[in-house]
């Protein structure tokens, strides 16, 4: 199997924060960027150690018909706080919180174009992103080690019309009979596996194909995200 849809990555697409990518999937765009605070939450406080949250949100013109700002309601709704957790555990996963004490890293993830698969894209590009805001932060001597212990990559994969395939568009994902969301270390660990059968369930030898064309595509993902990063590397220099 491969990436069915092309993933391109532009590095310091807005250049205020310490890292900031645009992520397209297929005609997905997705705006990740990070900002370094030196605080943490008062849960954490006495500690030393660090901390990493994210926030996600869709565009007004996102999506065929608008989707209203969920500010104005003053209150996030239920799918937007889901998505929210799964990225930051998926970057937690592979962040080393103790390296880097004091600081709070924010991920925000802004879906400018949807055609499916935008919490998958905001975990990939959200990697490249942290990647560069830790680099910038040992260039400044704010950092003694890089926390960041490896990359984490996801991706989408269903069953539509009883063919498995991967990283779903809008119109495979509103079809699928199975829909999984996959989430992986370079290292290929899951993190996170989100799973549901729409009509008919599936069988484990079904669940064992999906996971292994997610694992060989999530490895084309890692690809692109070291290639973008080891650009940017050079950039830098």
């Amino acid at each position: 199997m491969f990436v069915k849809r092309d993933t391109k990555i532009t590095y310091d697409f807005v250049e205020y924060p310490y890292g900031s990518v645009l992520i397209e999937t297929g005609k997905t765009k997705v705006l990740c960027n990070v900002s370094i605070e030196e605080s943490i939450p008062p849960f954490l406080r006495d500690k030393e150690q660090g901390w990493l949250t994210a926030e996600y949100s869709m565009l007004p013109a996102s999506t065929h018909s608008r989707t209203r700002r969920e500010v104005n309601s003053g209150k996030i709704g239920g799918r937007t706080a889901e998505i929210q957790r799964l990225i930051g555990r998926s970057l937690r996963a592979v962040v080393d919180l103790n390296k880097m004490p004091g600081l709070t890293a924010y991920i925000d993830c802004d879906v400018i174009q949807a055609d499916g698969g935008t919490r998958t894209a905001a975990i990939t590009g959200s990697a490249v992103a942290l990647a560069m805001a830790f680099a910038r932060l040992r260039a400044e001597s704010r950092l003694d080690e890089n926390p960041m212990k490896e990359l984490v990559a996801a991706i989408s994969v269903g069953i539509v019309d009883g063919k498995i395939i991967s990283d779903l568009c809008y119109e495979e994902d509103s079809n699928a009979e199975v829909d999984f969301n996959i989430v992986m270390t370079e290292s290929g660990e899951f993190v996170e596996l989100q799973g549901t059968a729409e009509h008919n369930p599936f069988s484990l030898d079904k669940l064992h194909q999906i996971l292994s064309i997610a694992t060989d595509d999530i490895k084309e993902l890692f690809k692109i995200q070291n290639e973008t990063i080891n650009t940017w590397f050079e950039t830098e220099k």
